[in-house]
């Protein structure tokens, strides 16, 4: 059904059960995480499959870490890790955090410049900023960012100007191991980063949380190995159901993260999408949907990442949607795939507004990024004909074993 490049898509309806994988944005800083000790790091439900995952593991065993998979299994052991990661690959985003953690834990770093997703205005001078506060030196050089500081990061009270995800991480790394008390100031609080930080404080962190208020780190010397499980990735969850709404299909989703998703399924229940809770699972009976209307916002609310899927949602229901993106405004790019296929909007501003409705046919598009890309995929399971999706590598990147789960879903 796919390579590397290359996703062709039939109309389909999707109907089954399927098993929600471990978080993406859960498994990524939890690799990072074991940067900053020496002891061994076994995770569980970890989505070793992911094209971010294999990158981030790749980068572990380059540093000197030694990693061993086994299915949804993961071991970190250590003989000896270097504070430089010298990297000629694809980069991702994470490698700024792998950054924090060298620099706390060594004092130094070297990582390349970060690639990923391009949403918008993406620097990272946030990182710099938390990094610069704390004490060190950061200069880029050579396409690697690097680091130093005169004996060791020390703790202080950061004030983000945005609710940032990875800055706020940053800061949990960047204070772990630092001298004293850090306070981060409006951070950005959401699953993953509670998750983080359940594994941190097992191994030997001091962190408390006060809500979307503030983080204050306590700097400890040295921290343990631990042995945790990876939450479900609740964006996984949140294509399947959308997925069995548009397609008229019928879909047990297991391990679904419920208490991560309420928000997102308030919305999608007044707008048509019937489902009862399981044991461990959410049950969708595929039906009629009506036209949505959202605005992203911090967690609990529905993030930048979701909004795409809910476009396709839209697009697939009589009359007309609106979208904001707050965070990312720039991020309707694949508005313009979309369109290739049938699907009529038009930017207003900075809202998206689709008039749906419309049957959609296949066509040749591009994932534009990893959301993007998967909204066209659940497009293209609507189209009359064949989908076929160029740049497929970004859907691989979030969605671990997708050929066989949709083979599975499809019949």
């Amino acid at each position: 059904m796919t390579d590397n490049n290359i996703l062709k898509i039939k109309k389909g309806r999707l109907q089954g059960e399927v098993k929600v994988s471990g978080a993406k944005n859960g498994g990524l800083k939890l690799l990072t995480a074991s940067v900053l000790t020496d002891e061994t790091i076994e995770l569980f439900n970890s989505p070793n499959g992911l094209l971010d995952m294999q990158v981030h593991i790749q980068m572990l065993n380059q540093m000197g870490k030694t990693c061993t998979e086994n299915g949804d299994y993961l071991r970190i052991s250590e003989n000896r890790l270097s504070p430089e990661l010298l990297w000629d690959e694809r980069s991702i985003r994470n490698s700024l955090l792998i950054l924090g953690a060298l620099t706390t834990r060594f004092g130094e770093g070297k990582v390349p410049l970060p690639g990923g997703c391009k949403l918008g205005d993406r620097k990272f001078d946030l990182h710099v900023m938390i990094l610069e506060q704390m004490g060190a030196k950061v200069w880029e050089e050579d396409g690697y960012l690097c680091t130093k500081v005169e004996g060791q990061l020390k703790g202080t009270e950061i004030f983000l100007p945005i609710r940032s995800t990875g800055a706020t991480e940053n800061g949990i790394f960047c204070a772990t191991l630092a001298k004293g008390t850090t306070t981060i100031w409006n951070p950005h609080i959401r699953p993953e980063i509670i998750d983080l930080i359940g594994m941190l404080n097992k191994m030997g962190s001091k962190i408390k949380v006060y809500g979307q208020k503030c983080i204050v780190i306590e700097g400890v010397q040295k921290l343990s190995g631990v042995k945790h499980t990876v939450v479900p990735d609740n964006m996984e969850a949140l294509t399947w159901a959308i997925g069995s709404v548009i397609t008229k299909g019928d879909v047990e989703i297991q391990n679904f993260p419920f208490e991560h998703l309420e928000v997102p399924l308030i919305y999608l229940r007044e707008s048509g999408m019937k489902f009862y809770r399981g044991q461990d699972s959410l049950i969708v009976r595929g039906g009629d949907n009506y036209p949505i209307e959202i605005s992203t916002g911090p967690y609990p609310g529905i993030n930048s990442d979701m909004q795409p899927l809910f476009a396709v949602y839209g697009a697939m229901s009589e009359g007309t949607s609106k979208i904001i993106d707050l965070r990312f405004p720039g991020r309707y790019a694949y508005a313009e795939e979309m369109a290739k296929m049938g699907v009529e909007y038009e930017i207003q501003g900075e809202m998206l507004v689709i008039k749906g409705g419309n049957p959609l046919h296949g066509a040749t598009v591009k994932a534009l990024d990893l959301r993007a890309g998967i909204a066209l995929m659940l497009a293209g399971l609507t189209a009359e004909g064949e989908t076929t999706i160029e740049n497929a590598w970004q859907i691989q990147r979030g969605y671990e074993n997708l050929d066989s789960k949709l083979k599975v879903l499809l019949g």
